[in-house]
């Protein structure tokens, strides 16, 4: 039997992606409750506990019974507004809670979903679970409409195709120029017969630039962020024989390794935290990519989802004991 779900959609896009990925896993009914802020969201969460404290007028408005069965949450400025939904529901509604909520929340959802690379260690709790990444919304079915709704595009560029993902710099992590270059010599090594490119709104203007004059124009499909028309992400990796992707992003090798092609990560130690490093680890040794320059070949080992496991585990929550 499905039951009704709540997505507490905030102004993070990364944040919401990854309930969406979840909810989507699911396939129960789903709502999104649009959450905006005031100024009293800066007061802690041990101050703010279950209630609408920092929670906007209009927002607030939103959230009256009939309450739901779970409510996905991510972040922690969102979580006291979960938490108060289920006190409103008398506990019948279930908080699932994406990243960490703060010590004084652990053991008030009924489960938290904490990434592997986060240096929270403390795996006691029984209602915290584990994961490789981050939940996303990429699944076999989506890649198949994404191939087809951009198939006058790319189905002219020959296959092997790659598709290459350009992030940009992190806190304190610069993209050099350098490490653009190093970057194109690293794709032409892979030997493509063609090469599909991205960018992001992080993505320094010297390295685009390095990519436009290094790669070669007569194979080259190129999207800079904010360029005219639909950003083709999602076609890209619908489209791609092998994938390279920065690894400054999280999100974006999570979504990588979904696509069911080789990907590698490129990721020089001097952008990368040790956040980053540890994520990339995980990914290598579960054998859903392999570093760029490695000379290791990149294999598949199916499509890396961690919103399907999550939705696994909040399904268990409903089954009699």
């Amino acid at each position: 039997m499905s039951k009704k779900v709540w997505i507490l959609a905030d102004d993070r896009m990364g944040n919401l992606n990854q309930l969406r990925g979840i909810a989507e896993a699911l396939n129960w009914p789903t709502e999104e409750k649009e959450i905006r802020y005031n100024k009293w969201i800066r007061l802690p969460n041990f101050l703010r506990r279950s209630s609408l404290i920092g929670i906007d007028s209009k927002s607030q408005m939103q959230l009256h019974e009939p309450w739901p069965d779970v409510v996905l949450s991510a972040g922690r400025r969102s979580f006291p507004a979960a938490l108060y939904i289920k006190k409103k529901s008398q506990g019948k509604t279930k908080v699932v809670q994406i990243m960490n909520p703060g010590m004084s929340g652990f053991k008030k959802a009924d489960i938290v979903v904490l990434p592997e690379h986060d240096s929270f260690h403390d795996n006691r709790a029984l209602n915290v679970m584990r994961v490789v990444g981050s939940p996303h919304r990429v699944t076999v079915d989506r890649l198949k409409q994404e191939k087809e709704k951009w198939r006058t595009v790319f189905e002219k560029y020959p296959s092997l195709r790659l598709s290459l993902i350009v992030g940009g710099a992190t806190k304190d992590k610069p993209f050099t120029v350098q490490m653009a270059e190093e970057l194109v010599k690293q794709v032409l090594a892979l030997k493509p017969r063609s090469v599909l490119v991205t960018t992001s709104r992080r993505t320094p203007h010297e390295v685009v630039k390095i990519l436009l004059q290094r790669l070669p124009h007569d194979k080259m499909f190129f999207y800079q962020f904010g360029d005219l028309g639909e950003n083709p992400y999602f076609g890209l990796l619908a489209w791609a024989d092998m994938i390279v992707v920065t690894g400054d992003s999280i999100s974006m090798c999570s979504e990588c390794c979904a696509s069911g092609v080789p990907v590698y990560i490129f990721a020089p130690d001097e952008m990368m935290s040790e956040k980053h490093k540890r994520f990339h680890q995980s990914l290598y040794n579960g054998g859903y990519a392999v570093p760029l320059g490695s000379g290791i070949k990149g294999e598949v080992q199916g499509y890396f989802n961690p919103a399907i496991e999550i939705a696994e585990k909040i399904k268990s929550l409903f089954k009699k004991k």
